[in-house]
């Protein structure tokens, strides 16, 4: 606690001179390592935007990222914090492209996405569950669009089929399907994925097997469809 003020003292009373900015960062610091982030964010984010040519704003902007990196939550939890960490982190990136902490921000940016890959992952599951397929579809199609990258894209992918397969979208999970083997040839769910390739030949020769029936069959009855599973 005196260090911390100490520090804002020589802020405040030495504006502007060689110490100035070394103070600022290290006021930032002593809330970073009592693990007040939203404090310490708030002090490198000063030093940033008040002393734009410090050797400390580098180092300032990557720990800001890290502030709300420390502070992201669960995956099952709101993950406010870890997109702003993210954001932060790709910042840090665009301004020091060279600085010796670009390969540990990257680093944190795949993890954090994986985390938000896993819970849209999970919110897909949670709907299947419920038989919402069709926010299921929603949720997988998310992963597979901004978190293409991650770990959880994969089955992600091969639970749209499966979602698709619930809503009797045969012909549209027959060609995600095709596009699942083109992405992922060596998959480790092969054998599941397999398996929904006969699943879905069976319905589609079955839908074809109906049609035809329909067809020969008196033209004067009117054929009712069944309302889509949801």
């Amino acid at each position: 606690l005196d260090a911390r003020e100490d520090f804002r003292v020589i802020t405040l009373q030495f504006q502007g001179s060689a110490l100035a900015d070394d103070a600022q960062f290290y006021f930032a610091e002593c809330y970073f390592r009592r693990e007040e982030f939203t404090l310490a964010a708030y002090e490198y984010d000063l030093l940033v935007r008040a002393m734009p040519t410090s050797e400390y704003v580098a180092r300032a902007r990557y720990q800001r990222a890290m502030c709300y990196y420390e502070a992201s939550r669960p995956y099952y939890l709101d993950q406010q914090e870890t997109r702003r960490a993210v954001d932060e982190f790709q910042t840090f990136i665009e301004y020091h492209p060279t600085d010796s902490l670009v390969l540990d921000a990257e680093a944190k940016i795949a993890e954090l996405n994986a985390k938000l890959a896993r819970k849209e992952y999970e919110n897909g599951i949670t709907y299947m569950h419920m038989e919402y397929y069709r926010a299921a579809v929603n949720s997988f199609d998310e992963v597979l669009e901004k978190y293409h990258d991650t770990p959880y894209a994969e089955q992600a992918h091969l639970k749209k089929v499966e979602a698709l397969v619930l809503r009797n979208r045969h012909g549209e999970a027959k060609a995600e399907l095709q596009r699942f083997f083109s992405r992922y040839p060596n998959s480790r769910f092969k054998s599941d994925a397999e398996e929904l390739r006969k699943e879905i030949e069976s319905k589609l020769s079955q839908g074809s097997s109906s049609a035809d029936t329909r067809n020969r069959g008196t033209s004067g009855v009117q054929h009712i469809q069944g309302q889509e599973p949801r």
